[in-house]
């Protein structure tokens, strides 16, 4: 529920610096559009100048010009006196308007001020805005691509006049809003990254706290089992029902001692796990002889196991630099994941050996193998093999701690432990321990 109000909120919070980001975009978009109208407008107004005196130069000598009379409202219709006055005087003696020459001058000073973009000038009618000549074969282009100036009045009825038609403002624009726009997708692009980051941490935790209350309620469910059966074996044994049947008596004992070293050694393991992580856990190294340990380990699981187990030991190294206690519990771990995950019967070869720097120890067993995709998980804490898992008749008890607890302990002797496996036919695990010379 609150996991769906936050993704809500982050949704919301997206949108809105999308929105911020292109009304940011717009009104820098629109003020460079105002600017370039109102440059466009003088730089016209310059060009008919220039082209009238061009013109003007022109004229034959001793040739009298003379201007035509101005409107007294001619400031109300922007209306340039000279340009209308020297225009006409200047028409009438055969020397026409060029709009090809305006066309020339104006790209010239639009280029001067960084503005270069295709232009064309049209003398229009400025009644029915009919394009009456153009500086472009055409005279036109499409009403999207392209900004009009204001029209230049060149006659003193204002019938016709003069205008500039930028084809392609958008070049223009782009240029000077390029490091804005690529610094806004940079931006844009950093923060939603950032945002869906910060999601996917979330619904990481998520995940994280459901194991973790899934690993609480099945730590508890299957604690629950070995409790009831301990405090059910000391009831008959504190009634004195069981006083005169030594046998069965000893074997309710057997059973009390069996489940409460089951819940004991789970909770050394949690709290190894715990002093592991928090680096609290100091590894006491001697020389240790692996054959009483693995002797004793294969006695006990082939008494326990519900299934035969076979085991092989080939140990051309005899020895290895560890903490003997840690040491077994690694071995046990292995041995009863090698147990639990197999068929109607499992065979379990342990080898040693050594090179110059680590002593090799590999565990090995013909079971049901683990998938490419569970071997990269199975070292986390509370996964399990999924594929071995789905494969056993009966559902295999435990809470994923096992191979988690058998990394960090390697790691923690300055080792490192590695699987090699494939599904449905065999898995060997491999130890490296750093030999004594080394520590020394």
């Amino acid at each position: 529920m609150k996991y769906g109000k936050l993704n809500i909120v982050v949704f919301i919070g997206i949108v809105a610096i999308i929105v911020l980001q292109i009304l940011w975009l717009y009104h820098a978009y629109t003020a460079l559009e105002k600017n370039l109208y109102k440059e466009c407008n003088t730089i016209l107004l310059k060009a008919i100048r220039r082209e009238i005196s061009i013109r003007f130069q022109e004229a034959p000598k001793g040739t009298e010009i003379v201007g035509t009379s101005i409107p007294s409202d001619a400031s109300k219709n922007e209306l340039a006196p000279e340009i209308v006055s020297l225009n006409e005087g200047l028409s009438d003696i055969g020397l026409e308007i060029s709009l090809m020459k305006i066309d020339s001058i104006a790209s010239d000073m639009l280029q001067k001020a960084d503005l270069q973009c295709p232009i064309l000038i049209n003398k229009i009618d400025t009644k029915s805005q009919k394009i009456l000549s153009s500086s472009d074969f055409y005279g036109h282009v499409h009403r999207w691509g392209m900004m009009k100036s204001k029209v230049i009045p060149i006659t003193s009825d204002l019938s016709q006049g003069i205008q500039m038609i930028v084809t392609s403002p958008h070049r223009i624009f782009l240029k000077q809003m390029g490091v804005l726009i690529i610094a806004t997708i940079v931006i844009l692009i950093f923060v939603v990254g950032c945002i869906i980051y910060q999601i996917r941490i979330i619904a990481k935790l998520r995940e994280i706290m459901q194991v973790r209350e899934d690993f609480s309620y099945a730590m508890v469910h299957d604690m629950k089992t070995p409790l009831t059966t301990i405090f059910t074996t000391l009831s008959f044994l504190h009634n004195g029902r069981l006083d005169d049947k030594p046998e069965v008596k000893e074997r309710f004992l057997t059973i009390a001692e069996e489940e409460t070293d089951k819940v004991l050694t789970f909770a050394n393991k949690i709290l190894t796990l715990s002093k592991l992580e928090n680096h609290k856990l100091e590894m006491h190294k001697e020389t240790v002889p692996l054959q009483p340990i693995l002797d004793k380990l294969a006695e006990r699981f082939k008494l326990k196991a519900a299934k035969p187990v076979t085991f092989t030991f080939d140990l051309q190294t005899p020895t290895v630099c560890a903490d003997a206690e840690y040491l077994e519990e690694v071995f046990r771990n292995l041995i009863d994941n090698a147990v639990k995950y197999s068929k109607e019967s499992v065979d379990i070869r342990i080898t040693s050996d050594c090179n110059d720097n680590d002593s090799i120890i590999k565990v090995y067993d013909n079971g049901l193998g683990i998938s490419f995709a569970d071997q990269r998980v199975i070292f986390n804490k509370y996964e399990r093999g999924k594929a071995g898992r789905s494969k056993c008749k009966n559902k295999v008890s435990g809470f994923g701690l096992g191979l988690n607890f058998v990394q960090q302990v390697v790691e923690a002797h300055g080792g490192k432990i590695i699987v090699n496996s494939i599904e449905g036919e065999f898995t060997e695990f491999t130890i490296f321990l750093p030999l004594i010379m080394k520590e020394l």
